[in-house]
């Protein structure tokens, strides 16, 4: 019961910031003025290098290191399987699908990719040149305990 009232609380706290702010301020949330349209910004490129990137942090799962414009990944049909299963690797000299991948929800070992990691795209996204949103101030745990910390 308590968690409902803390929540309800937030909601209102919400509500009564979003009924103050004023057309001028969602304008500028959106970087144009409300009667006019905004130039969608460019898509980014994809950095098509086949080079295999390092990994941010332990979990990350890899990039992908080429371009997969019209890839078909879905029930009927994997692409990216067509290189990197286990079968297809010494033919194309493609990194093999982690061995997690054929393991299911039970921990039983399959002979083929696992239906829960068959959508690569859920985790794998190719890179691009787009600038950054933000700035990342992140630094690799391996850095971070190295002593090679960025100076600030």
């Amino acid at each position: 019961m308590k968690r409902m009232a803390l929540a309800a609380a937030a909601l209102v706290a919400t509500l009564a910031v979003y009924a103050q702010t004023t057309d001028d301020e969602i304008a500028t949330m959106r970087l144009a003025p409300l009667d006019q349209e905004r130039e969608p910004p460019r898509i980014a490129d994809v950095i098509d290098s086949d080079d295999r990137r390092p990994r941010i942090h332990p979990m990350q799962p890899p990039t992908i290191p080429h371009k997969i414009d019209n890839y078909q990944v879905d029930l009927r049909a994997n692409r990216c399987l067509s290189c990197h299963s286990r079968t297809r690797v010494a033919e194309t000299r493609a990194p093999m699908v982690s061995v997690t991948h054929y393991v299911d929800r039970g921990g039983i070992v399959l002979a083929e990719v696992s239906p829960r990691r068959y959508f690569c795209t859920q985790c794998h996204a190719p890179q691009t040149d787009a600038k950054l949103l933000v700035e990342n101030t992140f630094e690799d745990v391996a850095d971070m305990l190295s002593g090679d910390r960025k100076e600030e």
